[in-house]
């Protein structure tokens, strides 16, 4: 009963975050920004412990799609509010807010596997934490490419005024990017690592399109940072890039996870 209660709150509260954001966007000055954060943070409060009643079953855990999706979001709205309070991010809430309740819903009502004790051990946890934690920052970074897309749209157009105005210098758009994917690319790096190490088979039938399409994320934003670092990529290029590492990466995860478990019927990790 309690799991219901948190999640449903987190719901409304979600809810309630992007109605506020999308009628206060003109108008996100600091006391704006408060409430902004007060929703968002009893939210993302409400979304911990629902999703810690979920995963943590006396027999196992739940880590099933709906679950994942839920626990991925929970850690990037997290780090969406702890950045934004030095950081000119928050505008992001207004995508995540509402994905957020979608989440939180298919993760309450949606069905999921349970996972036995015994079969994680404090390796793969790792593993799993830094994965989620990987994905979580890279996401932010394809949300951020987004938002540097429309603006430099926006731009070219001699779009100049309006809600353009309300985002921090295009310099300072990409330079944020750029940060939450060394992030990420670091992060990711040590999670592909620790799966070969605490994971017996990385190949295994289960998990190698999971493999290969991380491999081949970890490339696409490698190649990114380096043409980046000798070339200048910026633009078009950096926001493509972006989004195809991310693309790739998702496939990686939530593809084979979609495919195994709820197309196939089978369990993953």
């Amino acid at each position: 009963m309690l799991n219901y209660v948190c999640n449903i709150t987190a719901i409304v509260l979600y809810i309630a975050a992007s109605v506020y954001l999308y009628t206060n966007v003109a108008r996100l000055q600091q006391a704006n920004r408060n409430w902004l954060l007060s929703f968002a943070g009893l939210a993302i409060v409400a979304h911990f412990f629902g999703l810690v009643l979920l995963v943590f079953q006396p027999g196992g855990y739940q880590l099933g799609f709906f679950i994942a999706l839920s626990l991925i979001t929970c850690v990037i709205n997290i780090i969406v509010a702890l950045s934004g309070l030095r950081l000119p991010i928050l505008n992001l809430f207004l995508f995540l807010s509402p994905f957020s309740a979608l989440s939180v819903a298919a993760a309450l009502f949606g069905h999921s596997p349970l996972t036995p004790l015994h079969t994680i051990s404090a390796g793969l946890l790792c593993h799993i934490t830094l994965s989620v934690l990987a994905y979580a920052l890279l996401t932010i970074s394809a949300l951020q490419a987004l938002f540097l897309a429309w603006q430099d749209h926006q731009l070219r157009h001699k779009h100049t005024t309006g809600k353009v105005r309300l985002l921090p210098p295009l310099q300072t758009m990409e330079t944020l990017l750029f940060d939450v994917i060394w992030a990420g690319q670091i992060t990711l790096t040590v999670s592909i690592v620790s799966g070969f190490w605490f994971i017996q088979d990385m190949f295994a039938q289960s998990l190698v399109h999971k493999t290969v399409l991380s491999i081949v994320a970890w490339l696409l934003y490698s190649i990114l940072l380096f043409g980046r670092h000798r070339q200048g990529w910026r633009g078009s290029y950096a926001i493509r890039w972006t989004l195809a590492g991310f693309c790739t990466l998702m496939l990686a995860y939530f593809g084979s996870k979609l495919v195994i478990e709820l197309v196939l019927g089978g369990q993953t990790i």
